[in-house]
């Protein structure tokens, strides 16, 4: 065998990974959606995936972890275009390109289907809420970087906070019945709406 088939050798098993990884998260989806959470097994999930139970628990811990897995990853995708943004933005013109880039990239039937489906445990919702605590954790850290003097510390952490509320808002937003409006339009909405709230000078009525 030579080198070169040496070499490609991680990457085929890398991808046979990430397509049973796909096939496990598409057959709980569907499942999911047709039973319910609670309802569904993680043995239909392997059958419907067409893996072994003990398979599945190489790439999840839980019937539960396929859903959370969904939104994982989304912080340290905010994160990376962060540290990616232009020499001369704000911290709060980076953290609001950055989160409206990413979710630009998931198509809001998808991101409405799995809200729904997490809102329908209460064990997932709980999960859920946490995990949006690690994610302006990663947000804060990815700020820290760009600016990192120590008196603007308390102000990137609350840019971050405010950047994970304004993900919040909108997908309930957009979640509701009359709800016509892209994700990424009610994005803009809301950091306008932060934006206008925070340059508002007026003088206080005494």
């Amino acid at each position: 065998m030579s080198i070169n088939d040496h070499s490609s050798m991680p990457g085929a098993r890398e991808r046979k990974k990430q397509e049973t990884r796909r096939r496990i998260t598409d057959a709980g989806i569907c499942l999911f959606i047709e039973k319910g959470i609670d309802a569904t097994t993680v043995d239909e999930i392997a059958v419907t995936a067409g893996i072994s139970r003990r398979t599945f628990f190489h790439y999840f811990k839980s019937k539960d972890d396929i859903l959370l897995s969904l939104q994982s990853s989304m912080g340290e995708m905010i994160a990376q275009r962060v540290r990616q943004a232009d020499a001369g933005s704000t911290p709060l013109d980076a953290i609001r390109a950055a989160v409206i880039s990413v979710c630009a990239d998931v198509p809001a039937d998808d991101m409405i289907a799995i809200d729904r489906l997490m809102r329908t445990s209460p064990a997932v919702q709980a999960r859920k809420q946490a995990s949006y605590i690690e994610h302006e954790r990663t947000l804060f850290t990815a700020l820290r970087e760009r600016w990192p003097d120590p008196a603007r510390a308390t102000a990137l952490r609350l840019v971050a906070m405010l950047a994970i509320g304004a993900i919040r808002l909108a997908t309930e937003a957009i979640d509701q019945e009359d709800e016509k409006r892209m994700l990424v339009e009610l994005l803009d909405i809301t950091f306008d709406a932060l934006i206008t709230e925070a340059s508002d000078r007026r003088p206080t009525i005494a």
